[in-house]
């Protein structure tokens, strides 16, 4: 039998460890089925909340109406308004409907950047946590993700100055997220600001991943990237503050001189996003759906002000308090210690093993000091956070 010999491009790509974990979740789930302790899934970053109401019938209606066949690759242009409309009530910004292309979720959309941007060799910055997807999306188009540490002093977020520092002759531009995966923290607005005036001197670009925008508790940092200017590149879903992860759908928002050549990639590459889901996203803004999503909303932000204390109190300290998204990124040193085991990713696994609890290590969102973190979602139920914590409590005494 012949042997496959795969891509230089493919061999550059790390393990997925939060799924590779999950699936080690589940086999320990199964094996300790009739404990009477079944697991606790706070390893994935999904919210568990579906599609409301509006919007699952307007799916149906579009089925049943046949509204299934392909759409123009940059989306229906009624959900291109709507989200254009979404920007003007929520963040007070006019962001027109011709510079935003529907994608097959935030990875497609990702990956069109980056695909129409990045050339072989070119570099992009990035912090060190970051999502690491995000720095595997840039390496698939032949460019190279260059990782800058950041500290908890930084909210694990670039700076201005560190991205000066980092510039070089082969740097393309910066890719931020904010509110970041895994830490939940959201870059200072002057931050922002001064960061994309040191890449806009610089001829960058400035792509800001926002899909968390939405699940943002402090009106310090809930402003979008897009207030910075027309040339900043903005990345969007549908599947963390729209609870629609499933359904494949994102956008994003694009300079206009990039919207041809972005339409003609994803042409080629994905035709369109998913029809149904763009139809039944149409529902999302109606204000029954948006009254519905801000309840969630404020029950997000409940779970998060129960659950960082109840951890800090039994030893898993989280330095910066996330201001959105629904995760908590821990300093795990001391509590593996505790356990007699050393490093996030041990101590993730004495978890799962000892107290039937699913969390995710640091491994996969850099190299920096994320041996020293774990990430626990808290997009679970407050009574799954709470048996969490006890679980938690009596495992580290």
């Amino acid at each position: 039998m012949s042997v496959i010999e795969l891509s230089r491009r493919a061999q550059r790509i790390e393990p997925f460890y939060v799924m590779e974990m999950a699936k080690h979740a589940q086999e320990v789930a199964r094996q300790s089925s009739a404990s009477g302790s079944p697991m606790i899934y706070l390893n994935i970053g999904e919210p568990d909340f579906t599609a409301p109401p509006l919007v699952q019938q307007a799916a149906e209606r579009a089925i049943r109406a046949g509204r299934t066949q392909y759409t123009q690759a940059p989306g229906l242009p009624e959900l291109r308004e709507k989200i254009s409309g979404w920007y003007a009530s929520r963040f007070g910004i006019n962001v027109p409907a011709r510079r935003i292309i529907i994608t097959a979720g935030a990875s497609a959309a990702l990956q069109l950047a980056c695909l129409a941007l990045i050339d072989e060799g070119d570099e992009v910055l990035m912090p060190d946590p970051s999502y690491p997807c995000n720095r595997h999306f840039v390496s698939a188009a032949e460019g190279k993700p260059v990782l800058i540490p950041s500290s908890a002093a930084e909210r694990f977020q670039l700076s201005a100055a560190k991205v000066e520092a980092a510039w070089g002759e082969r740097t393309r531009g910066v890719m931020l997220a904010s509110p970041s995966n895994p830490t939940g923290t959201s870059i200072a607005p002057d931050e922002l600001r001064r960061i994309h005036e040191v890449v806009r001197a610089k001829g960058g670009l400035t792509i800001v991943d926002e899909i968390y925008l939405g699940l943002s508790y402090d009106d310090a940092y809930s402003q979008s990237a897009l207030e910075l200017g027309d040339d900043i590149i903005s990345i969007n879903s549908f599947s963390k503050y729209f609870n629609m992860t499933g359904w494949r759908l994102g956008w994003m928002v694009v300079p206009e001189a990039l919207v041809a050549p972005i339409e003609m990639l994803a042409q080629h590459l994905f035709i369109c996003a998913s029809t149904i889901s763009q139809y039944a996203a149409l529902a999302c803004f109606e204000p029954e759906s948006i009254a519905e999503y801000e309840r969630r909303r404020a029950e997000f932000k409940a779970r998060r002000d129960y659950f960082i204390p109840a951890l800090e109190s039994i030893g898993l300290p989280v330095p910066v308090k996330p201001d959105g998204a629904f995760y908590a990124w821990a300093d795990c040193r001391a509590a593996a210690e505790k356990l007699g085991v050393k490093g996030s990713w041990d101590f993730a696994y004495a978890v799962m093993n000892r107290a039937h609890l699913a969390i995710t290590p640091g491994r996969d969102f850099g190299h920096a000091e994320t041996a020293n973190y774990v990430r626990f979602s808290t997009a679970n139920s407050m009574e799954q956070l709470q048996e969490a914590i006890a679980r938690l409590k009596k495992l580290l005494g």
